[in-house]
């Protein structure tokens, strides 16, 4: 079985899914090769030869190979200016590669500006017409090689983000017509809400014979005709070019669990799509880190979790792996102990990333969150005792919230400054089938049939227009936090952040 990460999604660290899914597939007896796509597709457009007009895209281009070489230096990562510089330069270049299509592209993004990952008929347009996309010469180049090693039909294509949707359908939309005999099976995280939506139809089965929700190992063996029961299986990197990501070292990725242990937030998509939560034993959990550290040699381990158990914290704490490590984790009452903090950068944690949403405790109330602000102030001082850096997310415009309630977010903000090493920034997403948007006047952003997202009249009057221009003018504007935001990674963002700490 071939399984393909695709385009695009940052290419600072080996997909997790696909390498998940070889682990368990190969620990069953069964053969699978794996693909990232993505890492290159990106490198095949930067490889094209172009002929560029304006000074910064002509500078980009000429220092592509030195630049790109950069990112994976640990030297770059101690000077801000010159990484910022040296990041901003590739994404110029990758852009420009698609400056004379429909496409707009960037480390991070793929839009279209004629078709929408939000609507079917254009996803299976892009499939119709998949010729045209300009990841289609890269696609067909490479699938010549790698289907003509594959002794089996299936070919698995992991759809996490929006952003990987049209290049998914494109290179579908490939397989279908120009290798006919071989079946697609899809699954990851849009796969997932698509599926769990109360109002899904397939769409798409002409295109994909079997469409997965939730974790995909014991789906894919009984496709793939194996329906006894099977164990756990530590993740698989072997075929992923590990040598080739943006970033100074190999950064692995690792799944203990699934869904959110909280898993109570008013308006959380996990929430929403009924993603239950399922973490393996602390004994799994170790056993593989430890096998992974020893084989790969990481320099550093990033936790996908939701939030990273107390648990799992007090374990790595009693048995390091020797190698450091980040991941989100919620505010707990361990981490308002000094000494739980100290230990676990002892451990190797570097960095926390931290969903505190809010600076009004009324605000957090209404979200269900289960935290108090002065367990959160207490906790990111802990941490920044312990030199563990912090990268907070705040959300802004949920129902529960007006300018007055935004106005004492940046006062915590602003009032624990120093304890706070980066800022997400977001504007409230309402998810279309929670729960609780039958309590809010509705109106859909579109008409599109795919959209995860609904419009609302803010109850307050809060709206997303007066959400972003007090994000602009007073938050972002502040001299306290402008420096905080200026220490963001572009485009990579928390992927990169935790390398800038310590070099």
């Amino acid at each position: 079985m071939l399984l393909i990460f695709p385009p695009l999604a940052k290419a600072c660290e080996p997909p997790a899914g696909i390498a998940r899914l070889a682990g368990f597939l190969r620990g069953n007896n069964q053969k699978c090769t794996l693909w990232d796509a993505n890492l290159d597709g990106q490198l095949y457009l930067l490889e094209q030869k172009q002929s560029p007009v304006d000074t910064w895209s002509k500078r980009a281009w000429k220092n592509i190979q030195a630049n790109t070489q950069a990112l994976r230096s640990r030297k770059l990562y101690t000077n801000n200016d010159r990484y910022q510089r040296a990041a901003r330069d590739v994404n110029r270049a990758l852009a420009q590669s698609c400056i004379t299509t429909d496409i707009n592209i960037s480390l991070a993004d793929y839009q279209d500006t004629k078709l929408s990952p939000h609507k079917s008929s254009d996803l299976l347009q892009a499939a119709d017409e998949y010729a045209s996309n300009i990841f289609c010469p890269f696609f067909q180049q490479q699938l010549t090689k790698l289907l003509s090693l594959q002794n089996d039909p299936w070919i698995g294509i992991s759809l996490n983000y929006l952003s990987q949707a049209i290049p998914v359908f494109v290179l579908a939309g490939l397989i279908k017509k120009e290798y006919p005999s071989f079946k697609i099976v899809a699954g990851g995280g849009l796969v997932t809400s698509w599926l769990r939506s109360p109002a899904w139809i397939n769409p798409f089965s002409e295109l994909f014979e079997h469409l997965v929700a939730g974790p995909g190992e014991t789906p894919l063996l009984k496709i793939l005709g194996d329906k006894t029961a099977h164990s756990h299986q530590a993740p698989d990197f072997t075929d992923l070019p590990l040598d080739k990501y943006l970033a100074p070292g190999l950064i692995l990725p690792y799944s203990a669990s699934t869904g959110c242990y909280w898993n109570r937030c008013s308006f959380c998509p996990e929430k929403a799509e009924g993603n239950p939560y399922i973490k393996l034993s602390s004994e799994q959990i170790m056993e593989d880190l430890h096998m992974l550290t020893d084989e790969y040699q990481p320099r550093l381990i990033h936790f996908l979790d939701n939030a990273v158990a107390p648990s799992l914290m007090k374990r790595l704490i009693r048995e390091p792996v020797g190698t450091e490590w980040y991941g989100f984790a919620r505010i707990s009452q361990e981490l308002r102990s000094l000494f739980f903090c100290k230990d676990l950068r002892k451990s190797g944690c570097v960095m926390l990333k931290i969903g505190i949403e809010s600076g009004s405790q009324n605000v957090l109330d209404a979200m269900d969150k289960g935290i108090h602000l002065q367990l959160v102030e207490e906790s990111l001082t802990a941490l920044k005792q312990a030199g563990i850096a912090t990268y907070v997310y705040l959300l802004f415009g949920t129902p529960a919230e007006s300018i007055v309630e935004a106005r004492q977010t940046l006062d915590f903000t602003v009032r624990n400054a120093a304890a706070i090493t980066f800022l997400n920034l977001a504007v409230f997403n309402l998810p279309r089938h929670s729960a609780e948007s039958h309590t809010l006047e509705l109106r859909d952003f579109s008409t599109a049939d795919l959209g995860l997202y609904s419009d609302f009249q803010h109850p307050l009057g809060w709206n997303r227009k007066e959400v972003r221009n007090f994000l602009a003018t007073e938050f972002k504007a502040h001299p306290v936090i402008r420096p905080i935001l200026q220490r963001d990674p572009p485009f990579f963002t928390s992927n990169h952040a935790p390398l800038m700490l310590h070099e």
